[in-house]
């Protein structure tokens, strides 16, 4: 045999092992053989998404899909099947991993970005492959009623960004319990994007870079700007103030009194246990309050942490106006969050709308901008840090693995993996500029136009 027929022979072998297919000698061989999950599921699913680019092992230890990627996906039982098909979605996806019918073996992020390669199903082909998956499924006993999914599921009831619904939508994110957010943030507990200016350097030194750099843009650092405050402390208005971290920060570095306000009860307990351990009870107030209801300004300066992804579109401007207005002349506000471009609103079938952040809405960064013109803000710097989310994200899904069974314990196997999976997922979107997180600083200028902003970015770097 020739090198190039032994090289045609072993391409087609690997072929046949990558999507079940068999020669006309394995089917007669075979023939008396009980067939495979592989063997039954195998052929529709390639005609429908392609050889699968990580190898897929089933509950019988039959495998499809290339055995040299990144890891694989264990299907643990006929369930994950039946989840597939009653939501052939990211959703039935999802559900099946979150109720621990499949599993990711391997770094998760990078399996997760392999499997996008075979996120090309035309309608055409789901039409073409779709019954012959079910029928596979069928002969393997795996159809049957919708399961329920997964009590970790939300669909958010009422008006969409009321303060009732947004706080039961905060409530279902936030509120389970300390202890995981603790393990999952490490000692910064903070859950927004890092700042990353030493190579090597930790978490926690990288939060509070973030939280200086906040501080400076907001000119709490500047004599000049604090001189308007005459006499007292400048005040800042923390908007989703999460555990505490950047009031404590700026009270603790620059000298300033603090409004921290969150709608999450168990973030306002603990922020509040952290303010007074620092001994910070007459400089920072953490309040249980909707921004809709803060009425004591004026604020000499205001940040908003990765709040305002749960604003929403339709209410970004009513957002923008109401901090406006709790600005002094001349004072500033720093806008830190995710966006997407063209925007987005997460689906209603979205994974991540239904487990991670339900009503959660992304802006794109000029509409964003536009806003918070529109509310009477001079845009003066504007800065994307989504290299640095991605490697913030990286950090916590570190530090749940290598504490899996304790948040496990915490949480549970489903919330745990919850996590595992948005955090992962979320990797590969910054890492692709799918999504971005942008800093933006805009000033509520004197009535004659002046701004009190440095000329350059050496005000704050």
């Amino acid at each position: 045999m020739s090198a190039i027929d032994q090289r045609t022979t072993k391409q087609r072998t690997a072929k046949r092992r990558t999507t079940g297919e068999r020669t006309s000698d394995e089917r007669k061989r075979d023939a008396t053989v009980e067939p495979t999950v592989a063997d039954a599921l195998g052929p529709g699913l390639t005609s429908l998404i392609g050889v699968p680019a990580v190898e897929v092992e089933f509950w019988d230890r039959s495998t499809i899909g290339d055995r040299d990627g990144p890891g694989r996906l264990r299907v643990k039982s006929l369930d994950a099947l039946r989840r597939i098909i009653w939501s052939p979605d990211q959703l039935g996806f999802a559900r099946a991993f979150v109720a621990g019918d499949i599993d990711i073996i391997g770094p998760v992020p990078e399996v997760l970005r392999a499997l996008r390669v075979n996120e090309r199903r035309t309608p055409r082909a789901m039409a073409e492959a779709v019954p012959s998956i079910v029928a596979a499924t069928r002969r393997l006993g795996g159809v049957g009623p919708r399961l329920p999914a997964p009590p970790e599921e939300l669909v958010p009831r009422g008006r969409r960004h009321s303060m009732r619904r947004d706080k039961r939508a905060v409530s279902h994110h936030y509120d389970v319990g300390n202890e995981f957010y603790e393990l999952v943030l490490g000692e910064a507990m903070t859950y927004s994007c890092a700042r990353f200016t030493e190579p090597g350097g930790s978490l926690e030194a990288a939060q509070a870079a973030k939280h200086e750099l906040i501080c400076r843009k907001l000119g709490l650092h500047d004599i000049e700007q604090r001189s308007h405050a005459h006499g007292r402390r400048p005040r800042l208005l923390d908007v989703g103030c999460g555990w505490g971290s950047m009031a404590i920060h700026a009270a603790t570095r620059h000298d300033v009194d603090v409004v921290g306000i969150t709608i999450s009860e168990e973030q306002a307990a603990y922020a509040r246990r952290r303010v007074t351990d620092a001994g910070l009870e007459r400089r920072v107030e953490i309040r249980i309050q909707d921004y809709r209801e803060v009425d004591d300004g004026p604020f000499d300066a205001i940040s908003s942490i990765g709040m305002s992804e749960h604003v929403g579109a339709e209410l970004i401007d009513t957002y923008f106006s109401r901090l406006h207005d709790l600005l002094r002349p001349g004072g500033r506000l720093l806008n830190h969050a995710i966006s997407s471009v063209g925007g987005s609103r997460l689906r209603r079938r979205s994974f991540l709308c239904r487990y991670v952040f339900p009503d959660g809405e992304l802006l794109d960064i000029a509409d964003g901008l536009r806003s918070m013109e529109r509310a009477g803000f001079e845009i003066r710097d504007v800065e994307n840090l989504r290299e640095h989310y991605a490697e913030t994200l990286r950090c916590w899904v570190s530090n749940l693995q290598a504490r899996w069974d304790d948040a496990v314990a915490l949480v549970g196997d489903r919330r745990a993996r919850v996590w595992l999976l948005y955090m992962s997922g979320s990797i590969n979107g910054f890492d692709d500029a799918g999504i971005s997180l942008h800093q933006a600083l805009g000033v509520r200028n004197t009535a004659d136009g002046t701004s009190h902003v440095p000329r350059t970015r050496r005000g704050w770097d």
